[in-house]
């Protein structure tokens, strides 16, 4: 059987002398694992179906369990990723979300179409591009982060507030005193992220250690991208 995705390669390892086996997040099936045969060959045809962050129309033939990618159109290479270190980094823990969250068989359109979102938004140079994603990611696997009032007294926290990881809420500091201490810095760039007011510099890189521990805890799957990617930004400041 043969059938066209449109797919975001997520990771590709290498696979006997010339072949790669390809990670393809898919909005109808979900994760699939699909070789490409010949890809390592100088001047082979799809060598670019088998890069980073590559989204493609994929032409797969299945056979049982085993897919082969046939053919491939690309949508786009997000070329920006690769000529920066940074962006690079800061894809790579789109991807990694993706393998973590998306599963053979699902529906995962909402979340390929943040992570195409998300990489667009890096090759732009957009400060809230990753903060977006992990939000939308989270949302996706039914963990959102609330930004808004706080739960016990309404109003909006300000200064020292407190943040839950089991309710996946900020709270004001006097109303949650068991809950994590988070900076407002912290906060107002998630509710930035979501579309209202401004975010720091500062603000914004609190918010993904916040983001990365919640999916941590949540998921139950660390993003060692998101470790990598902050220690080379705080490497470069």
């Amino acid at each position: 059987m043969e059938f066209k995705a449109d797919a975001l390669l997520l990771r590709a390892v290498d696979y006997g002398e010339n072949d790669r086996i390809a990670t393809l997040l898919t909005a109808e099936r979900g994760k699939i694992s699909a070789a490409l045969k010949g890809v390592r060959k100088a001047g082979a045809k799809l060598r670019f179906a088998a890069q980073p962050f590559c989204f493609a129309e994929y032409v797969l033939a299945a056979r049982g369990t085993r897919c082969t990618v046939t053919a491939a159109s690309l949508h786009d290479a997000f070329y920006a990723l690769c000529e920066d270190v940074g962006r690079y980094y800061a894809a790579a823990v789109v991807t990694d979300a993706c393998g973590k969250l998306a599963l053979e068989g699902m529906q995962a359109g909402a979340l390929l179409v943040a992570a195409i979102t998300a990489l667009e938004g890096l090759c732009a140079d957009e400060p809230l591009a990753l903060v977006k994603f992990l939000l939308s990611a989270l949302d996706f696997a039914g963990y959102p982060v609330d930004t808004g009032v706080c739960p016990v007294c309404g109003n909006i926290p300000s200064g020292r507030m407190r943040f839950s990881f089991a309710d996946g809420a900020f709270f004001c500091d006097g109303c949650f005193s068991e809950a994590t201490p988070a900076s407002e810095s912290t906060y107002l760039a998630l509710r930035a992220a979501r579309g209202t007011g401004a975010a720091t510099q500062d603000g914004i890189l609190r918010a993904l250690r916040l983001l990365g521990a919640y999916f941590s805890r949540q998921v139950g799957a660390e993003l060692s991208t998101l470790e990598e990617y902050l220690r080379i930004v705080k490497s470069v400041e």
